[in-house]
């Protein structure tokens, strides 16, 4: 009977720590796989506050509370049975999806600055919308979930990229932890950045003279901080997907062009950091070229079946 105790015990220590070990294993490739999909992420953190900007405060959080749950419906209920579908049975379509998905990133992120030089070029700003508030916010709340889905797509694709080669329940467990922690992290980024004013106004109520300047530094401050992640979010756009497409043409008949990105940031920088970022600039020039290709495509059809070009 002891003899056969022990064995038992010995058997659950053993799938005890062949369970923490498949968990840690799950850990650090989501680790990875969320660090890989890091230019998505600020894109996605960037673009969403735009979307609840303009409504009544007490509007802002339960809007994106919408929007996260539909980010989450995005994720695990449609990309994830479609990302493990592709990787059991057509894992070589996987680099051509992820090019498809940086086209679009490229033509986003070009038309975005082709839409601010339009404004300045005539003195133009947006308009602001009218109708009924609820109509209003549940256009704005759906149009964030559609766009979160391409946004959604590139980082699952990303994760599942990174993990094609492990077994088929890893890449599920891990494509469920990358989606749970940007949601998280996403969504709860975005809603501190949305409610800083608030938090600046709250301050500036308190007695302390200190507490009051940095409130209304935090309120002063909200137009900027929006612009500027605006201004991030076109970045990331053209750099994830440059980079995506860079990437992609390895293997191809044109990787000399891999190679020259790969090539120009090794010479121009010697720390780790500075060739980084000359290759992040140079994926996003690319990027940017790419986008303005797709735009003027995109105009020519629009002109050409009758109907403007947005």
């Amino acid at each position: 009977m002891a003899s056969g105790l022990a064995a038992l015990l010995d058997d659950v220590a053993a799938i005890a720590r062949l369970a923490a070990a498949s968990l840690d294993d799950v850990s650090a490739a989501a680790g990875k796989a969320s660090m890989k999909a890091a230019g998505v992420v600020v894109d996605d953190t960037a673009v969403t506050p735009t979307y609840v900007t303009g409504f009544s405060p007490e509007r802002e959080l339960p809007m994106i509370w919408r929007i996260a749950l539909g980010s989450l419906r995005n994720k695990l209920l449609i990309l994830l049975p479609a990302a493990l579908l592709l990787s059991a049975f057509l894992p070589v379509a996987i680099t051509p999806l992820l090019m498809i998905g940086g086209a679009f990133l490229c033509f986003e992120g070009a038309e975005k600055i082709l839409e601010l030089f339009h404004a300045a070029t005539d003195g133009e700003g947006d308009a602001m919308e009218e109708g009924d508030p609820a109509h209003l916010e549940q256009e704005k709340v759906s149009g964030a979930i559609r766009t979160d889905l391409i946004l959604s797509a590139e980082i699952m694709a990303i994760a599942l990229a990174d993990v094609s080669d492990r077994p088929l329940v890893t890449q599920a467990a891990v494509l469920v932890v990358v989606g749970l922690l940007v949601t998280v992290g996403v969504y709860g980024m975005v809603a501190l950045i949305v409610k800083l004013d608030d938090i600046g106004l709250h301050l500036a109520r308190k007695p302390s003279a200190a507490l009051q300047h940095l409130g209304r530094g935090m309120v002063k401050a909200m137009p900027m901080i929006l612009g500027f992640l605006e201004t991030i979010g076109m970045g990331a756009m053209l750099w994830v997907g440059g980079g995506i497409i860079i990437h992609g043409l390895e293997g191809t008949p044109l990787e000399a062009l891999p190679h020259l990105v790969h090539g120009a940031s090794e010479v121009f920088g010697h720390a780790a950091l500075l060739v980084w970022a000359i290759g992040a600039l140079l994926s996003a020039i690319f990027g940017f070229l790419v986008g303005l290709v797709i735009v003027g495509i995109v105009h020519a059809v629009a002109r050409a079946r009758g109907k403007p070009a947005h």
